[in-house]
């Protein structure tokens, strides 16, 4: 069985990074106001919640149970699969 702990986690790590990126979410509002959506802030933002997830799968690899250790790689697979798509400035220059 899952820890809620861990699952609680790996949650919020993920949606930092989302929020960061643009996703509408309940961090949105309060990371906008933090001056955490300016792009370069954001992409840092998301990347750094990257770099966690991904220290945390090394740091736990073989002691997760399988709901846990799938949870963690879509996190992360989520989280790259974002930043490696274009930013939304590059899509709103490419529309003018």
């Amino acid at each position: 069985m899952p820890n809620p702990e861990f699952v609680g986690l790996v949650n919020s790590l993920q949606a930092t990074a989302e929020a960061a990126l643009g996703d509408l979410n309940a961090a949105t509002a309060s990371a906008a106001r933090d001056g955490l959506l300016e792009e370069r802030r954001a992409r840092q933002t998301a990347e750094r919640s990257l770099k966690l997830l991904t220290m945390l799968a090394e740091k736990t690899r073989g002691n997760l149970d399988f709901t846990e250790a799938d949870l963690l790689t879509g996190a992360i697979g989520s989280v790259r699969e974002r930043l490696a798509a274009p930013s939304r400035s590059a899509d709103t220059t490419d529309a003018n």
